[in-house]
């Protein structure tokens, strides 16, 4: 009865410990999101802000063509705390009209008709 219960105790610490693991690693953003492909182009629009105690905080502000696997595009405005790297290739993840997440993605990661888009070069 006991070894039982040992057993059984450690294949639930196991699981637990996998599922915080797990959720730790998933950015809950993204589940459900659908995902289009951006590369930067020029530097994002400066937006300063003041927080109450008086620090200054600065965003970029990005309005982008994107498209997704298919190759439909979508307009779509979003902020990241950091000027993004020019040339840079980005997965972004919208629910609706609001990007809820984004990523930075190499080339040979993108889907081929957002690729073809994305250069140009449309077939």
């Amino acid at each position: 009865m006991k070894k039982g219960f040992f057993i059984g105790s450690g294949i639930i610490l196991v699981l637990l410990i996998g599922f915080i693991v797990f959720i730790q690693n998933v950015n809950i953003n993204r589940i459900g999101a659908d995902s289009y492909y951006v590369q930067i182009q020029d530097s994002g629009k400066k937006i300063e802000s003041k927080s109450d105690n008086g620090k200054i905080y600065t965003d970029y502000e990005y309005t982008m063509k994107g498209f997704n696997e298919d190759g439909k595009e979508k307009t779509f405005t979003f902020t990241a705390q950091k000027d993004l790297r020019k040339q840079a290739y980005l997965q972004v993840y919208l629910k609706g009209d609001e990007v809820k997440s984004y990523q930075e993605v190499q080339a040979n990661e993108l889907p081929e008709k957002a690729k073809q888009k994305l250069e140009g070069r449309e077939n």
